[in-house]
């Protein structure tokens, strides 16, 4: 399988396995989106990590396949090739991408697709469609301005410019650099201790933040309410604010 799904510690992994670049040619791509909604639905899984290995994260789409596809046929791929990574954006779970050598094209758009991201220092990423006659085309002219601006996002999108690891961290489109031997310890990490926190809030926390980030305040803020009151329904909020009263600030243990 080009993309494994490994569950250790409450961790999902999303392990891209296909040598030596990670291509994401369009098995993988349906292979992603399947194990990506898999991930959301799984009880054992609550918090995910992205990983493409020691090497490289992932080194874009598989040209060749690419360049085999007319206008066509693109078409009709096209809708899929996006449903496959909305499919990892929209898993209602904390998402970590641990990026280690290349993350370009629809690598770096992957990465984007978390909720939070740490590099190797020999990553370098990119979104070099551009330099094929192409835009990005997995949501890489949406996500990547949403998350460090739209002057920023046109520099890299319009030069096809690689980016290497502590550039990308200034520019906010990484959250954290460290040796890429460390990567997944780190990414795991992160993913492992929010596995025990509170499975609904940490999903209400994210839905109403990316909800928020597409459509105007007053919609976010109700989205926003509805889940805040709506927490006070669940076990998760009785524990904490019990454990609050009791024994002091972040000392709740949940399920």
């Amino acid at each position: 399988m080009t993309v494994n799904l490994e569950v250790a510690e409450g961790v999902g992994t999303l392990r891209l396995d296909r040598p030596p670049m990670n291509a994401l040619d369009v098995a993988t791509q349906d292979r992603l989106k399947e194990l990506a909604e898999e991930a959301g639905r799984r009880d054992d899984v609550r918090a995910v990590v992205i990983y493409g290995g020691e090497k490289v994260f992932a080194a874009g789409a598989d040209i060749k396949e690419m360049q085999a596809m007319d206008h066509a046929a693109m078409v009709l791929r096209a809708r899929a090739l996006q449903e496959s990574f909305t499919a990892v954006a929209r898993i209602p779970k904390p998402v970590v991408a641990a990026v280690t050598g290349y993350a370009l094209g629809g690598g770096c758009e992957l990465a984007l697709c978390a909720d939070y991201r740490i590099a190797g220092d020999n990553a370098k990423l990119g979104q070099p469609e551009i330099l094929l006659g192409l835009i990005p085309g997995a949501g890489g002219t949406q996500r990547l301005a949403r998350l460090i601006g739209p002057s920023k996002a046109k520099d890299l999108i319009f030069t096809g410019r690689m980016v290497k690891a502590d550039e990308a961290r200034e520019l906010g489109l990484v959250d954290r650099v460290v040796a890429p031997d460390q990567v997944y310890a780190e990414a795991h990490a992160w993913a492992a201790k929010l596995a025990q926190g509170p499975a609904i809030a940490l999903r209400a926390a994210k839905e109403s933040i990316d909800t928020g980030l597409e459509t105007d305040i007053d919609t976010g803020l109700a989205v926003e309410r509805g889940w805040f009151a709506g927490l006070f329904a669940t076990e998760d909020r009785e524990r904490g604010m019990r454990s609050f009263v009791e024994e002091g600030p972040g000392k709740a243990k949940f399920l």
